[in-house]
């Protein structure tokens, strides 16, 4: 029964790293608990599937909401679990039965009740999270990095391997310039820089305290030499630059999301979520400097979550090209230079 029980964490866990997060806000599906149940004492639990189980339990119990990197209570546990002690996400079967220390304990007990009285995401206790198998350091000073975009370089961006792959923009080593607005993190620059192997990557934020964290994950991944990153309001530090791609994951929550967003995301930066009444008050500034910015053989990526309708009623004459990944359908569009 243990192997079962973690191949199915493993499996679960490992999609989570590999793939886009999903920016769905989803509850653990159980009534509300009026008061919780008393946490655990050290010594109370004895092997690490104990932990990922009593964690289970909890965020169950305490209604938790998984938007940030582990699509549900399952994955979230184990991520917790192996990132406080260290441990390969990817590899949690062979760990799975193995006893922790009494300081081990203490550690994981303190996380999980952290995570749930707290209510911050995981990656925040951990100041971590994983995207496309690669890993980020993030705390409260960015937005929890999920993408859809990273998945979408790879697979309608051309293959630098493979001669035959399709590409929405013809060589991907061809492509010299790329564009990161809102790079937050800088987790998409990075990606892009790591996919168009002979491409400089301009990354822009508002935030200084998000280019701080950025400046971190660029050193960290060694690509100072190819990301350069600025402080400013979209495209105004780059005057007279031209890009072949500009590829974007800005704020675009509406009015009535902003009013339901739950406290996990409320306790990220909340320049990071607000799109104004609709929802695209920053996205009707990309698309307009889009056109003053873009090679006329380029293009535009962006993603705006669920809003596709407020998009295409917002812009009917523009030929949006919607992209679905594993996890999402229809809230990145692709749009050419010739067509803005």
């Amino acid at each position: 029964m243990a192997k079962t029980i973690t191949k199915k964490i493993a499996k679960t866990t490992a999609k989570s790293k590999a793939a886009s997060t999903t920016p769905a806000k989803r509850r653990a599906p159980v009534p509300p608990a009026k008061k919780l149940t008393p946490p655990a004492k050290p010594g109370e639990l004895v092997c690490l599937l104990d932990f990922v189980r009593y964690a289970y339990s909890r965020f169950i119990e305490a209604e938790l909401v998984f938007a940030h990197g582990t699509p549900d209570p399952f994955a979230e546990a184990a991520f917790l679990v192996c990132e406080t002690l260290h441990l390969p996400l990817d590899h949690f079967d062979n760990f799975a039965t193995a006893r922790v220390t009494s300081a081990e304990s203490k550690k994981l007990l303190d996380i999980i009740e952290r995570r749930v009285t707290t209510r911050k995401p995981a990656a925040y206790l951990v100041n971590k999270i994983y995207m496309r198998g690669l890993s980020f350091y993030v705390d409260e000073r960015v937005i929890v990095p999920r993408s859809y975009i990273g998945e979408l370089l790879t697979s309608h961006f051309g293959d630098p391997d493979d001669a035959e792959s399709a590409a929405l923009i013809g060589d991907p080593d061809a492509v010299e310039n790329v564009l990161d607005l809102c790079t937050g993190s800088g987790c998409l620059a990075i990606l892009a820089s790591r996919h168009f192997h002979n491409a400089h990557v301009d990354a822009v934020d508002l935030s200084k305290d998000a280019l701080a964290v950025a400046a971190r994950n660029v050193a960290e991944h060694g690509l100072d030499d190819r990301i350069a990153l600025h402080h400013g309001d979209l495209f105004a530090p780059l005057q007279g630059m031209y890009y072949d791609l500009i590829i974007s994951n800005p704020p675009y929550v509406d009015a009535e999301g902003m009013a339901g967003l739950p406290p996990e995301c409320r306790a990220e930066p909340k320049m990071a979520f607000d799109g104004g009444e609709d929802g695209l008050d920053i996205v009707r500034r990309i698309l307009d400097g889009a056109r003053m910015h873009l090679q006329p053989h380029g293009g535009l990526l962006c993603e705006i979550g669920r809003g596709r309708e407020a998009m295409e009623a917002a812009f009917p004459e523009l030929p949006l090209l919607w992209l679905d990944t594993e996890d999402s359908e229809g809230e990145v569009f692709w749009i050419a230079a010739a067509d803005l």
